[in-house]
């Protein structure tokens, strides 16, 4: 498995609707692609967005990063994320 962390730190005026994109992001996909098993988003009050995804493999996480709702997403909270910082991990622990 392949485990996915994201760190976002968005723009306080924008806060409320990069919320809304990604808990829509998240929810299409886990509705949509096969490979994505789970999507947590967490929230501090300092306008930082922690993400844990969850995919089979990487090339599941690929066909995430290539689907129109990913594209669109990415595209759309631009201008709003200060910061973006990625991590990818093994998950070692039982599934």
């Amino acid at each position: 498995m392949l485990i996915i962390a994201v760190t976002f730190k968005v723009k306080q005026d924008n806060a409320a609707a990069f919320r809304a994109a990604i808990l829509k992001n998240a929810a299409t996909s886990l509705a949509e692609e096969a490979g994505c098993n789970l999507f947590d988003v967490c929230e501090n009050q300092e306008g930082v967005f922690y993400l844990y995804e969850r995919y089979t493999d990487d090339e599941a996480f690929n066909i995430h990063l290539r689907s129109t709702h990913f594209v669109e997403f990415d595209k759309l909270v631009a201008p709003w994320v200060e910061t973006k910082k990625i991590e990818r991990y093994s998950l070692i622990s039982p599934v």
